[in-house]
């Protein structure tokens, strides 16, 4: 992409100052919400706090809900494994996340970084490799012929990754793949701010069946398995009900990687007045929770690697939401372009609006 200086340096600004505005307090209090007709309301149960349920009683949990809007066109139909199996891989998914959840806890004060990885801004710490070991040994003890793919065990950069996901789908005997980010979030969780969270998906033959994503900060465990929609500690969830792009609350990133950077800063000119507010948390797994769960309209990020999105991207799709590339073609492990939302004339506005921006 060819970027002038003005351009770049103009936007830089205002990107600046819409982040000193907009990340408050709020975003960590979840303070009542408006009266607007356009906003969601959740029921006492989903709120800051809530203790969670038992494991058992998010895997029993169980029913269909449609999963994309219908402009995305649908895979064919998608082999599962048994109902006893999925609610195995859950119950050790929720497990798993959960024991990571207390290491993090455990240093929620912030971590020494033990190195940068592509750059100064892509953080690796020493609790980072510790969890995904907890996760993996977890994981391992009840299924120990599956696969299993970490952030941590592949090398930095878009490339590594890419190919990391392709080699772990062209050879997998068991058909079965662990896909974790131990830590989503890690520039957060240096400075001790509560937004890092372990992100937790499952595939079978090539298809993300169970998805988990712990909030140990806040005590809320959001679970998806396929066909049986998606729940915030047992309590179901669905994708808000905002119609427009105007009142949408968009989440997206601020990426370490150049080109991604770069693809953010053109967008905000062009989709910040469209919208109600955009947000910036620094968690992809978090923000994706939480348009399962309509506390934000949608999230997009032009480059994001399969652990990154994995997990999010059942919970999306199962709260009634649609998860694509920017081209509007379902999401797969291999997608690296990605807008989830709830879906319909929203989606194809904020679509819309990054093809404008020339997001491509």
């Amino acid at each position: 992409m060819t970027t002038t200086h003005n351009t770049f340096t103009t936007t830089h600004v205002f990107l600046a100052a819409f982040l000193a505005l907009n990340f408050t307090t709020r975003t960590l209090a979840f303070a009542p919400r408006s009266s607007h007709s356009n906003i969601q309301r959740r029921p006492l149960s989903q709120s800051y706090g809530v203790a969670f349920a038992p494991i058992q009683s998010i895997s029993r949990a169980a029913s269909v809900v449609s999963a994309t809007s219908t402009k995305i066109s649908m895979s064919k139909d998608i082999e599962l494994p048994s109902s006893e199996t999925l609610d195995s891989l859950l119950d050790v998914a929720v497990q798993a996340s959960k024991l990571a959840g207390e290491i993090i806890l455990g240093n929620a004060g912030g971590a020494d970084v033990l190195k940068s990885k592509a750059n100064s801004r892509d953080l690796l710490t020493l609790i980072d490799p510790l969890c995904e070991k907890t996760i993996r040994e977890t994981v391992l003890a009840t299924f120990p012929s599956h696969d299993f793919l970490g952030e941590e065990d592949v090398p930095p950069g878009k490339e590594a990754s890419a190919a990391a996901i392709s080699a772990k789908l062209a050879n997998n005997p068991s058909q079965y793949l662990w896909i974790v980010d131990p830590i989503d979030g890690t520039s957060n969780f240096v400075h001790g701010m509560p937004l890092c969270m372990p992100s937790v998906a499952v595939a079978y033959k090539g298809e993300v069946v169970v998805g988990v994503i712990h909030d140990p900060h806040r005590q809320e465990t959001f679970s998806a398995v396929k066909s049986r929609g998606a729940y915030m500690n047992g309590e179901r969830i669905r994708v808000g009900e905002q119609s427009t792009i105007g009142d949408a609350i968009v989440g997206m990133g601020s990426p370490p990687a150049e080109e991604s950077m770069e693809m953010s800063l053109a967008a905000l000119p062009v989709l910040m007045p469209r919208v109600r507010t955009i947000r910036m948390i620094g968690s992809a797994a978090l923000m994706l929770a939480w348009v399962a769960n309509g506390r934000l309209t949608a999230y997009w990020e032009y480059d994001l690697s399969s652990w990154d999105v994995a997990a999010g991207s059942i919970l999306i799709e199962e709260a009634g939401g649609s998860m694509t590339d920017l081209e509007n073609e379902r999401w797969n492990l291999r997608t690296r372009k990605i807008c989830g939302s709830n879906g319909g004339r929203v989606h194809h506005e904020i679509l819309e609006a990054l093809g404008e921006a020339g997001v491509v």
